[in-house]
């Protein structure tokens, strides 16, 4: 009797967390801990559901009486896992083609450099070689964003650097951003906020004419940060509550995290809508770079508003074990109309 209410109640609480693992958002429980860290790795989760799955099966095999209860968690451990593989399929397994460029399209390279450690020349290649009208760089002072500047200005491609820091010592606490001279002007707007650990930058046109480009660095979802991670998200969000904005960056935050941040129901923070979304690269893992992509967690974005169109998008996999361990972004945005 004891044995039959304990099986049951195993059955009943793995049930109830593959639950919660597989839509956090049923329950409001996206944003937090264990919950948070459990949804990062979709694929992750899936295939060790699916080596579970195996294990049970196996005892099973051996031991008469845990067939049933093994029958019962093997079976709740199959539809978590084709649960996982059905919500990654439908978020894209990455899609690299690009439309031609119009003069009118922005190209935006992003990459978390963990403190320039794949070395600026590494960095002005990767935007040289994707002709790139900004750069973003999350964790990059304003020494080695100079330093890329001045190699990419080498090549024909001047730039403009704008950085924030919260400190000069601590390269993880500095946000840069660089633009092209061709964009016109650009200030860092201070009068708005910032998120609370590592900084983001805010530019705002000179003229008026450009959009608002924003360089997202949330804090980590570490368990002292959980607050700062959400207080981040929300101030994140209140930058993208004009037209013309364009997000990008290192949110910390996957597209489950990130659920009902959105204005509406076709966007995703905001009045931004992710451009992984629209170019079916939503499951492609930007961190840490050394997973296989499809194992890791997509936590660098390009996000904007509705007057963008996503012409192509691709999550660089060739500079994994160069030094950083996000993976970089490359992203074409084109002016509809």
């Amino acid at each position: 009797m004891f044995r039959r209410l304990f099986a049951a109640l195993l059955v009943v609480a793995v049930a109830a967390a593959l639950l919660v693992g597989t839509w956090p958002q049923l329950f409001a429980l996206e944003r937090s801990l264990v919950v948070v860290q459990f949804v990062s790795f979709r694929g992750l989760t899936a295939l060790i559901a699916l080596a579970g799955l195996v294990i049970v099966l196996i005892l099973a095999g051996l031991s008469r009486g845990f067939r049933r209860l093994g029958g019962a968690l093997g079976v709740l451990l199959l539809v978590f896992a084709l649960a996982g593989a059905v919500i990654v399929g439908s978020r894209g397994f990455g899609d690299t083609e690009f439309q031609q460029k119009s003069p009118t399209a922005l190209t935006i390279v992003e990459w978390n450099t963990l403190g320039a450690a794949p070395g600026v020349g590494t960095i002005a290649t990767l935007a040289e070689n994707n002709a790139a009208d900004v750069v973003v760089l999350p964790e990059t002072d304003r020494q080695s964003a100079n330093q890329v500047a001045a190699l990419m200005e080498q090549a024909g491609h001047p730039m403009t650097v704008h950085t924030t820091a919260f400190n000069e010592i601590a390269k993880a606490k500095s946000t840069s951003i660089l633009t092209s001279t061709a964009l016109g002007g650009y200030s860092i707007d201070e009068t708005v906020g910032n998120t609370s650990t590592v900084p983001t930058v805010i530019l705002r046109p000179d003229d008026g004419s450009g959009p608002t480009i924003v360089g997202v660095h949330a804090v980590a979802p570490q368990p002292a940060e959980m607050d700062n991670w959400r207080s981040d998200l929300r101030f994140v969000k209140s930058t993208c509550s004009r037209p013309n904005t364009i997000l990008v960056g290192d949110f910390n935050a996957t597209l489950d995290h990130l659920a009902g941040l959105g204005s509406g129901a076709r966007t995703t923070v905001g009045e931004c809508t992710d451009a992984a979304i629209q170019s079916h690269n939503g499951a492609v893992g930007t961190w840490p770079s050394r997973l296989p992509a499809l194992l890791g967690a997509p936590i660098d974005h390009v996000m904007a508003t509705d007057n963008w169109t996503v012409t192509g998008m691709r999550v660089v996999t060739d500079l994994d074990g160069t030094g950083s361990d996000h993976r970089p972004l490359v992203v074409q945005l084109t002016p509809k109309g």
